[in-house]
């Protein structure tokens, strides 16, 4: 019988009742279901992501599908602050979100986190309105109305306006049958593929005496066999399927979005906690990535470059700095790959939404630890080590993984002369005098010892006439330069140089008796009317050389 696996992951804040409602949905507990750790019994929360299902007939919307029953995995997600790596692990496995809230509290700082965890991961949500059993019979429905309509002017402005929003009571089971009725209504059937390589992320791992270690997890991509050889990418180890279970029933073949438990033999499981194994060769390991960034707009600071994150790809959550740049042609490319033909310009943080009409913001995420990752997949930027007790939103960004660089020294290899990215710069010198009508000389632009060689030719434009002329050679050896002008110099600038020139000749057979003070001002005065020369180019980043152009 062919069998439509459909992943739902049960988010929200700690203590909503997430374990209790996927315990009295579910019919088969799997791995860590149901808080089973110790550690979580002890502490009365869920420390871990647990794994149950139960099935139905396939639903009457899908009955032309090939498939005769459908199969809901629930993902019990923690709700703690501090496990926030734990739930976005889980919810990049997730076909649909159950957003689960306790109706006597509403939307807590965890419900917001796990709110934009559901619109970064995936495209439908449930919500639940639970423990309706503990508001008074005679104001349950008035209070259900109002949260109801609370609700929805928060998911006005979110990817999920129109969620259907359920009330019940997972302890004393009120409403559930309208709960699984109104799940099933909601389910699709998401792309699933036998085809491409075998990408299989695992959440838990242990052995069991006398067969081998198990590793459970879900198929992110392609399809597995008994007997079929899997490389645990992190160790780059391969072994042999000798057996998989679904739900602790026997089979022979899983496709992308089963849940399974693959079972190999001669692997000790206390190498891998969590992790992907894949077809051999296929997931590589890498020390930096490019991204296309996108800010989580709930996120109240700025995005800055060259600031520290906590970067999370799947299980893995590392430290890693980040180099913003924006793509600024008309043109935007296939967002599946990056573009090394183009030019990039460095930024020093995230730009307003405003300044954002058909540009491209990306990142280089310099990783301090490296991660195993597949290309597309989404990576999750935070700030975790915000204060848990603040009400604010950790989450900063996210995006697509379009390229990655396995050597560590990527910086001085694979981008040096590749990665075209430069930043704006600018400097400012004065005249220092008039030579002709098309020829000044200039000082204060450049250092003594700057090779002036490299910024011939090199557009410049005089303030505040307005003039544009060109670095035509050096001058003497202090720095000066010569600024030829094809078309002549303005009036404007002729007289104010004529002036300024004018100027420092009559002060040289002055003879000052003024103060200390009126000297300063004097001084002050002339710089003010004194014409600078604006010199604006493009230097580049990662260049075995430096590189300058305009």
């Amino acid at each position: 019988m062919s069998i439509l696996n459909f992943n739902v992951g049960v988010l929200g804040h700690v203590d909503s009742g997430k374990t209790s409602l996927a315990k009295a949905l579910s019919t088969v507990a799997s791995t860590n279901a149901f808080d089973k750790n110790p550690q979580s019994q002890e502490r009365g929360i869920t420390l871990d992501l647990g794994f149950s299902s139960f099935t139905m007939d396939i639903p009457e919307h899908l009955m032309n599908s090939n498939y005769k029953q459908l199969q809901i995995t629930l993902v019990d997600c923690p709700g703690h602050a501090s496990l926030i790596r734990t739930i976005i692990g889980g919810a990049q496995i997730i076909d649909l979100m159950l957003l689960v809230i306790d109706i006597t509290k509403g939307i807590q700082t965890q419900t917001a986190e796990c709110l934009v965890i559901g619109e970064i991961t995936c495209d439908k949500m449930l919500v639940v309105l639970n423990k309706i059993d503990l508001i008074e019979e005679t104001q349950r429905q008035s209070t259900i109305e109002k949260m109801t309509k609370r609700l929805r002017k928060t998911f006005e402005f979110t990817k999920f306006p129109q969620a259907p929003i359920i009330s019940c009571s997972a302890s004393s089971s009120l409403n559930l049958n309208e709960l699984i009725s109104t799940l099933q209504q909601h389910v699709y059937i998401p792309q699933r593929s036998p085809n491409g390589p075998f990408i299989f992320s695992v959440d838990h791992c242990f052995s069991i005496r006398g067969q081998g270690t198990v590793m459970t997890g879900t198929i992110l991509s392609g399809s597995v066999r008994i007997n079929d050889s899997i490389e645990i990418a992190a160790l780059k180890e391969v072994r042999k399927v000798k057996s998989m279970q679904m739900f602790h029933k026997p089979i022979d073949r899983a496709i992308q979005g089963d849940r399974i438990g693959i079972c190999v033999t001669q692997f000790d499981p206390d190498k891998l906690e969590r992790g992907l194994v894949s077809t051999p060769g296929i997931i590589k390991i890498f020390h930096g990535l490019i991204i296309k960034i996108n800010k989580v707009k709930h996120f109240k600071h700025d995005i800055e470059s060259r600031t520290k994150f906590h970067i999370t790809c799947g299980h893995s959550t590392v430290m890693g700095k980040i180099i913003l740049f924006i793509d600024h042609s008309v043109n935007n490319d296939n967002n599946d790959q990056f573009n090394y033909e183009k030019e990039y310009e460095a930024i020093e943080q995230y730009p307003t939404e405003d300044s954002l009409t058909n540009k491209q913001i990306f990142a280089l995420v310099e990783l301090e630890s490296p991660i195993t990752c597949q290309l597309q997949s989404i990576l999750i930027g935070s700030r975790l080590d915000t204060d848990i007790h603040v009400n604010t939103c950790r989450l900063a960004f996210y995006g697509h993984a379009l390229d990655g660089f396995t050597d560590s020294d990527y910086l001085n290899k694979d981008l040096s002369n590749k990665l075209r990215i430069y930043k704006r710069k600018e400097k400012i010198g004065f005249v220092d005098r008039l030579v002709d009508d098309q020829t000044i000389i200039g000082k204060d632009l450049f250092q003594k010892e700057t090779n002036i060689n490299i910024f011939v030719n090199f557009k410049v434009e005089l303030n505040p006439t307005g003039d544009q002329g060109f670095i035509e050679s050096s001058f003497g050896q202090s720095g000066k330069f010569k600024v030829r002008f094809m078309n002549g110099l303005s009036d404007e600038a002729k007289q104010s140089l004529s002036n300024t020139k004018g100027r420092k000749q009559q002060g040289k057979t002055t003879t000052t008796t003024t103060t200390t003070n009126n000297d300063a001002d004097g001084e002050s005065n002339e710089s003010h009317q004194r014409i600078r020369i604006i010199l604006k180019f493009k230097k580049y980043l990662f260049q075995e050389k430096t590189v300058i152009s305009q």
